[in-house]
């Protein structure tokens, strides 16, 4: 099978890379081994909110210099600051144009309430999830949080709390419907896709407003756990309209609907501009020709190659496999890869699980065109982008979903 280039990897790098290819008239397959770490997004995507020393940052692109000083490996440090504040508007132009609602610039943070109600600062969050601009007061003088009745993967008590800290008093509605009476028995079926199979029907949209509207009667804002709205587009704005006040999602636990909403746009996008997204399968090895990568391997398909004139490795970081710790080392499974890594296993960890932990910047070694290195020297035809990079702590950083968009974007235009 030929391609032009060979995505390895379905998450939000993967698949912003392959969408910005086949716009730009590029055949482009992506091969995907499973679902990606977007089904724990919390709705909304970092830039950069804390430099690698700790200090908060408000305006990311007036902070790059500081952050190329503290870590030249950094995958924005080998951007640079001009093509990282190029790069970060157009991906606000891309996903505007690909009709994905969000809120909020790269020019400035702004904070997303978070699953606790703490206020996270963040770049863009999908609009209908609850934000402000400020990190104190917020806007609303009393909100009710709606919680479903067993439902254990959102915490009213803990949200309200927090809001009450910022000026904001709220009280706590629970509500069930007949309908969900068999998934509340079993605790393992509970959850918020599950939920939402049940609340985005039609046939329950007019019970949920009247117990919206009799819930929260007295207050000017509604709080509601982001476990609706999965695979109908407009109840959330039918509810609102209906009940005449803002409804604010909040995220939950994983599974995220949000993020799974997001992954199946995206996915389904990136097949309508005419890309191939293999689902499933997993690329097992490479044949290298002098410097350059010739034909990948799958499990799926034996002996049929897959030949390319590029591949994009954007497999991520430990959770997709796209890294394997063993006791010794930290390496990459396909190609062999150069990996940064400290060789004293002491050193990977800190006992205080709330500190930075320096195995969560380890990762593939690139040269500052995201080319992969193997023994030093760059294949010439394989780019690294997204989680598995080097140099950076993606949760730390609040640069994890920045990183991906950015990188997979700059790797695309180079292509």
């Amino acid at each position: 099978m030929k391609f032009d280039t060979v995505i390895i990897g379905g998450g939000l790098a993967g698949l912003v890379c392959g969408i910005k290819l086949c716009r730009r008239g590029k055949r482009c397959a992506i091969i995907s081994s499973g679902q990606s770490a977007l089904h724990f997004s919390s709705g909304s995507f970092d830039l950069l909110n804390y430099l690698p020393d700790g200090t908060p940052v408000s305006h990311p692109v007036e902070s790059m210099d500081d952050l190329i000083a503290q870590k030249p490996s950094h995958p924005y440090s080998k951007l640079g600051k001009e093509r990282f504040e190029l790069l970060a508007q157009e991906a606000e132009n891309f996903f505007s144009e690909m009709g994905i609602d969000t809120v909020g610039s790269y020019k400035e943070n702004h904070y997303r309430i978070s699953a606790m109600g703490e206020l996270k600062p963040t770049w863009k969050t999908l609009s209908r999830f609850a934000v402000t601009s400020s990190d104190g007061r917020l806007p609303w003088q009393k909100a009710t949080i709606f919680n479903m009745v067993g439902f254990l993967d959102f915490y009213p008590e803990f949200i309200a709390s927090e809001l009450a800290k910022r000026g904001t008093s709220a009280d706590i509605h629970l509500f069930t419907l007949p309908a969900m009476e068999a998934i509340q028995q079993n605790p393992s079926e509970f959850r918020s896709t599950n939920i939402a199979k049940t609340l985005d029907k039609e046939e329950h949209k007019e019970q949920l407003i009247r117990i919206l509207k009799e819930g929260s009667s007295e207050s000017d804002v509604i709080i509601f756990p982001a476990f609706v709205g999965l695979s109908n587009d407009t109840i959330l704005k039918d509810m609102e309209d209906a009940v005449g006040k803002p409804i604010l999602l909040l995220p939950t636990l994983p599974p995220s609907i949000a993020g799974i909403k997001t992954q199946q746009y995206l996915c389904h996008f990136f097949q309508k501009q005419g890309g191939t997204f293999m689902l499933g399968d997993t690329i097992l090895r490479g044949d290298m020709e002098a410097n350059s990568l010739r034909r990948v391997f799958s499990k799926n398909h034996g002996d049929i190659s897959f030949v390319a004139d590029h591949f994009v490795l954007a497999t991520g970081s430990y959770f997709s496999q796209g890294l394997i710790a063993s006791r010794d080392r930290v390496y990459e499974p396909i190609f062999h890869l150069d990996v940064d890594y400290l060789h004293d296993r002491q050193e990977w960890y800190n006992d205080n699980v709330f500190e930075s932990q320096n195995y969560m910047q380890f990762g593939i070694r690139t040269n500052h065109h995201f080319q992969a290195l193997r023994s030093g020297l760059p294949i010439e035809n394989l780019y690294v982008i997204g989680a598995g990079l080097e140099g950076f702590s993606p949760l730390k950083e609040g640069s994890g979903a920045g990183v991906s968009i950015l990188t997979a974007l700059h790797v695309a235009n180079t292509i």
